[in-house]
């Protein structure tokens, strides 16, 4: 059996997030669906991660398995034409046949978006705000992130993971070109919500509603409650997802012994 690796983009506006649900549209399914046609057999797909409704995604990878070897340029020219305008493939790549694209993620990255100011060309791709910020205060709060891994505060209810966890390696704010404020925020796993809690959370800082204290405190009261509100899904973008150099590295002859 065949692994491949698709790396692809998409805006989330007109899907319940990437993970097949019951009553709604996923990008998950959708592609699943795109995958199956092409190839005439009911292909699965396994995401790196789960980005939530309105999430969108600039780099998300994904992984699919096949009984032959594909030409990955011509399969991914072909899903480019049938998948909607709003999801597209960046390109397939054949990996170990191990590789797993949620579990072998070293990191991922995210981009939170916000802006002041009525600007209609941002609104649909950025969160806008009604009161200056003091975004010196707010980096300074996310440093504090580094010193921890439990940020259950940041986490969604009753969700089924084993750990909350997290090693963040970045947290910081940078001003855009036009005006805007980038919040860009690295680690290995993220839990659900995490980033627009952590952001909403910053935006208590920036407004002066909590000092950097009171951050502290909030990440190691371990409770969603005292944290700030989740942002709106639709300022953030899943922009990076890094593996080992050697899940691309094919070595024929030796998967053959191996088999």
């Amino acid at each position: 059996m065949n692994r491949y690796f698709i790396d692809l983009a998409y805006d989330g506006t007109a899907y319940h997030g990437w993970q097949i649900q019951p009553n709604g549209s996923s990008v998950q399914e959708t592609l699943q669906k795109a995958l199956s046609t092409i190839l005439r057999k009911e292909i699965s797909v396994v995401g790196a991660g789960r980005t939530d409704t309105g999430v969108h995604a600039s780099m998300m990878t994904a992984h699919f398995d096949f009984d032959t070897e594909l030409d990955a340029q011509r399969l991914a020219d072909k899903l480019n034409r049938l998948l909607p305008p709003d999801i597209g493939i960046h390109r397939i790549r054949q990996v170990r046949p191990d590789a797993h694209a949620r579990f072998d993620a070293t990191a991922r990255t995210y981009h939170y978006f916000v802006h002041l100011g009525k600007n209609p060309f941002l609104r649909h791709y950025s969160c806008r705000l009604y009161q200056a910020l003091d975004f010196e205060k707010m980096n300074r709060a996310a440093k504090i992130l580094f010193e921890y891994t439990d940020f259950t505060s940041f986490s969604k209810t009753h969700t089924d993971t084993k750990t909350n966890n997290c090693k963040i390696m970045k947290a910081e704010w940078q001003q855009m070109p036009d005006g805007a404020w980038r919040f860009e925020i690295q680690a290995d796993r993220f839990l659900r919500n995490m980033v627009r809690a952590v952001v909403g959370t910053l935006v208590e800082v920036g407004r002066g509603k909590m000092d950097e204290h009171g951050f502290r405190q909030v990440i190691e009261g371990k409770d969603r409650c005292r944290a700030g509100e989740s942002m709106p899904g639709n300022a953030l973008f899943l922009v990076d997802v890094s593996y080992p150099e050697s899940l691309f590295q094919l070595d024929k002859e030796g998967e053959q012994d191996g088999k």
